[in-house]
């Protein structure tokens, strides 16, 4: 369980975070929601320590990530996935390459390992057949093909899916959704949607998915919570977001649907 308390944070005379309280409980797939600025990637880089607060804290799991040593954090980081906006894969690096690097920087030279979880993480997210249920020669020739890739080879899609598979490395217990949908077509934003909610139930990872897309948001979350000029401004359940009259909320809402 994550719990932000009190979160505040300047950079210079520009007050981004201004005593955010919030609580990201354990499996559940939480939606954030707010306009561009209102400091929804900021609280994020707050929970894996690379921005230290203020004022008030970050708990994860009972452990104060400010408080947390560099060996401490490189362990929470493990533990958390992160998927960019746009994906950010690395053009001069192949599809196996970046989808292992995590990993890879953090130490671990077995091959063996980095190339089953290289496996592992692409059939998870659908760019190879299914590891146990696939012919076994058919899922090596696909494996040895795509692996070899660059990103420019690949679909706007087929790139995010790539960019999801580096965030499942490792087996997070939390991942990290940062626009996941941004500059997708709609069918190919609709087939992202599915999979947040198909690893949320297969994998029972908590799910953090900072959105703009509604469309997304009333398909794939459980909570959401809207920031507006630093604060926490909305809390609660998709229907209740629907149905709210709050003009601020609502603004937002018939904005980006």
């Amino acid at each position: 369980m994550i719990h932000v308390q009190n979160l505040h944070k300047a950079f210079g005379q520009k007050h981004v975070l201004r005593g955010v309280n919030l609580t990201i409980h354990d499996g559940e797939t939480l939606c954030i929601i707010g306009k561009s600025g209102c400091g929804k990637s900021v609280m994020f880089k707050h929970i894996v320590g690379i921005l230290t607060p203020d004022q008030g804290r970050i708990l994860v799991d009972d452990r104060e990530v400010a408080r947390m040593k560099q060996r401490e954090l490189f362990d929470l980081r493990l533990r958390i996935g992160y998927v960019f906006q746009g994906a950010a894969l690395f053009d001069s690096m192949t599809v196996w390459e970046n989808v292992i690097l995590g990993l890879y920087e953090h130490g671990e030279r077995d091959m063996t390992r980095l190339d089953a979880e290289a496996r592992r993480t692409l059939s998870a997210v659908g760019l190879l057949p299914d590891m146990h249920e696939s012919d076994r020669s058919l899922f090596e020739k696909e494996y040895a093909i795509l692996r070899n890739k660059k990103p420019s080879d690949l679909s706007g899609g087929m790139r995010k899916r790539v960019g999801v598979a580096r965030a499942l490395v490792g087996e997070p217990q939390y991942i990290f959704y940062d626009e996941p949908t941004t500059g997708l077509d709609p069918v190919t934003s609709e087939q992202i949607d599915n999979l947040i909610m198909e690893l949320a139930q297969k994998i029972k990872a908590t799910s953090v998915v900072i959105t703009h897309d509604m469309f997304s948001v009333y398909k794939v979350a459980n909570r959401v919570v809207m920031l507006e000029q630093g604060k926490v401004h909305f809390e609660g359940s998709v229907e209740e977001l629907r149905s709210t009259t709050d003009p601020t909320v609502r603004e937002f809402i018939e904005r980006y649907e």
